[in-house]
């Protein structure tokens, strides 16, 4: 699997859902692909507060993402990037 060529479905992915995060003053930004195919993604603006994210993130991000990369195992979302 090629890292790059997966990062790209990946981004491509989380444009068809920015839309609706954006309706509700939210977006989504993605953070990592690690080696055991585990995406992590931050969300933004109002959907880092809202009650709805973990339905989101499982019902719409997951989704969305495993359906242009299947080998994908999870998505998981991180509260903070840290700074190396």
């Amino acid at each position: 699997m090629n890292q790059q060529t997966s990062i790209e479905k990946i981004e491509i992915a989380l444009d068809q859902i920015r839309p609706f995060l954006r309706d509700d003053e939210g977006d989504i930004e993605f953070v990592e692909l690690t080696d055991d195919l585990v995406v992590k993604v931050k969300f933004l603006g109002a959907c880092k507060s809202c009650s709805m994210n973990p339905s989101t993130l499982k019902g719409g991000v997951e989704e969305a993402i495993k359906k242009v990369l299947p080998e994908v195992k999870s998505v998981i979302a991180i509260d903070e990037i840290i700074e190396a």
